[in-house]
């Protein structure tokens, strides 16, 4: 246990993540739908997996199977997303394929991108697990979602999962024409160990001078190692993620020499400048839920617009839980609108750079320097080419962490 101490808390809140002030969890009432999501949950006959094997861990019962099981007897029920399609195929990465699947809402297209990234502390679940959250930002957002399934610790440790990402955002950017999609405007979404997944590819992005996503979108990421912020006090055996299972995912996933590494815990990066702008959400009753609203808060301080919002009454994982739970719901409808608003602003920027391109230079409007400089910095964000001027990169260009 004396290795894993500096960074217990690295995994642990792969899926728990909070921008909001840190009511005590005495003072958080959970919401009723959230309570029978819970207490559904609790007669699946799960066990701690701090206690299990990672294969034992990944056979145990997760919120969306609570989710399932009481609408088993619900005629009524409605799935958000039902109309997307599905499809699936592997990529190639770092350490071989990589399943990929591709989550298309009705309608004609191109469609925009997001890459999005599931939870499960790096070591367990997959996108079968996720499924509802990918349908739903696919009809949301009306855009195509590519759901990444990362090769897994602790067969793969880190920093196996961030290089498959990056790989995929590779993929994503140079393919997306096959996948009926729009590769000017490519977002990048995560939950829990996904949205730390999402945050980092955008570094890799910038530090490798590829060009950036459009936004990203983190919910309850994890961030930090720090387990003596405000929620993790408040919320040590929330269910269904308490800090020793957090413990339990970091001795899995990276070793106590990866704990400055940004790759790993992203906002122990020396600057968060140049990143994507973000929109990150949060949940009330949450470990991790202090640490998402310090990295808001620094990737603001760093001029990166970031914008969130805390989901009172909920839980780690609630947020593909809209077919039971109307909050996800609300937290889904959210989401979709902020990646909307970027791929809106892409768009509308592209369109003047088009009208711009299609004038005789002589008769082109003489610009002040300032409308230029403003011009050219949509967003605040860094001045890389954009990701449609993406190159194929080898994999023995790819930085090793």
């Amino acid at each position: 246990m004396k290795l894993v101490k500096p960074l217990l808390g690295l995994l642990a809140g792969f899926a728990l993540m909070r921008l909001a002030k840190s009511p005590s969890a005495s003072s958080a009432s959970l919401d009723p739908d959230m309570q029978k999501i819970l207490d559904k949950l609790a007669t699946l006959g799960g066990k701690p997996i701090e206690r299990l094997s990672p294969a034992e861990a990944r056979q145990q019962p997760l919120p969306g199977d609570a989710v399932k099981a009481l609408l088993a007897s619900d005629l009524d029920a409605t799935t958000p997303g039902a109309d997307v399609s599905v499809s699936h195929q592997h990529i190639t990465g770092p350490l071989g394929d990589i399943p990929i699947h591709v989550y298309t809402p009705a309608g004609e297209g191109p469609f925009p991108l997001v890459l999005y990234f599931h939870g499960g502390g790096f070591v367990i679940a997959s996108t079968a697990d996720y499924d509802a959250s990918a349908r739903a930002l696919a009809a949301t957002a009306q855009s195509i979602v590519v759901a990444v399934d990362y090769h897994q610790a602790p067969e793969h440790k880190f920093p196996a999962a961030p290089e498959d990402a990056y790989a995929a955002l590779l993929w994503v950017c140079e393919h997306a024409h096959e996948i009926n999609g729009d590769a000017r405007l490519v977002a990048v979404a995560g939950e829990s160990a996904g949205g730390n997944l999402a945050t980092v590819v955008s570094m890799m992005a910038r530090d490798r001078n590829i060009g950036l996503p459009l936004h990203q979108l983190l919910i309850y990421p994890v961030v930090d190692n720090d387990m003596t912020r405000p929620s993790y006090r408040d919320n040590a055996n929330a269910k269904p993620l308490n800090k020793a299972m957090m413990a339990w995912f970091f001795q899995h996933y990276a070793t106590p020499a990866d704990a400055m590494n940004p790759y790993a815990l992203p906002i122990k990066a020396g600057s968060l400048s140049g990143l994507p702008p973000a929109t990150v959400i949060t949940a009330e009753i949450d470990p991790l839920r202090s640490e998402g609203q310090a990295y808001a808060e620094k990737l603001q301080a760093a001029g990166v617009p970031a914008t969130h919002r805390d989901f009172k009454g909920v839980t780690h994982e609630f947020f593909g839980l809209g077919a039971a739970l109307p909050l996800a719901r609300d937290a889904q409808r959210f989401a979709g609108e902020c990646l909307k608003e970027a791929f809106n602003q892409e768009r509308a920027r592209l369109s003047r750079a088009g009208n711009a391109q299609s004038q005789p230079q002589a008769q082109a409007p003489v610009q002040t320097q300032g409308q230029g400089q403003a011009e050219a910095q949509p967003n605040q964000q860094s001045s890389m080419p954009p990701l449609t001027q993406l190159q194929s990169q080898s994999q023995g260009n790819q930085t090793a962490l």
